[in-house]
């Protein structure tokens, strides 16, 4: 009888982010990998010791794609807008992956070279190396959360949006003006978090850079 085919970890990381397309981080399961495999869950944690350190290194591999063929230009502001927006591209084509980053994070060669381009860009902008390793913080937090919060909504199914965006209808436009003044003034004018989502993510990772070149004192 021949004996169960082996698996290479690139295949296994092929088969994880194809189960993912379909799948969120929190239903995907080794078992489930294994199943689509054709072999047990025992054969995976030779490569893998457990399903976060899967699911990071599948996250990696986005990573290592948005930074394939990178070449930094421009000032440091430039530098992190551009990469950002690679990430971003990266990410929306495999939405359901940026949940998996913005949980857990990786710690492969693609999230090095992420950090690395952007402490690279922070050095080049004149701030303190003191200071650096706080602000690069900040930018990596907002990243991460302005990415997963653009992949959730992409990865919503259409009848849901629309079920989501008539409750946000709902909720404001029939605010009680006595009880929510604001709300009601502004209602007509209020858009949900869904809209308007890029112009929104440039914005605010512009505003942060914004204050971060506020803070560099004059050498």
């Amino acid at each position: 009888m021949a004996g169960r085919r082996r698996w290479s970890t690139e295949e296994i990381l092929d088969a994880a982010a194809e189960l993912l397309r379909t799948s969120d981080a929190e239903s995907f399961s080794v078992r489930k990998l294994a199943a689509a495999l054709g072999t047990d869950s025992s054969s995976l944690y030779r490569h893998f010791r457990s399903k976060t350190e899967l699911l990071r290194a599948v996250a990696d591999r986005i990573l290592l794609a948005a930074m394939d063929g990178h070449r930094p230009e421009g000032d440091w502001k430039q530098r992190v807008m551009s990469l950002a927006l690679r990430m971003r591209a990266a990410f929306g084509q495999q939405p359901q992956l940026a949940a998996v980053w913005g949980r857990h994070a990786s710690s492969g060669t693609g999230s090095r070279l992420v950090m690395e381009e952007l402490l690279q860009a922070l050095r080049a902008s004149g701030l303190p190396d003191e200071e650096i390793p706080a602000r690069y913080h900040r930018l990596a937090v907002l990243l991460a959360a302005l990415i997963a919060s653009e992949a959730r909504v992409s990865t919503m199914a259409p009848e849901e949006y629309e079920q989501g965006l008539e409750l946000f209808r709902v909720a404001v436009l029939g605010a009680d003006p006595e009880h929510f003044p604001a709300l009601s003034h502004f209602a007509r004018d209020i858009r949900p978090l869904g809209a308007d989502r890029h112009a929104a993510f440039e914005e605010l990772l512009a505003a942060q850079l914004d204050h971060i070149e506020s803070a560099i004192r004059p050498g």
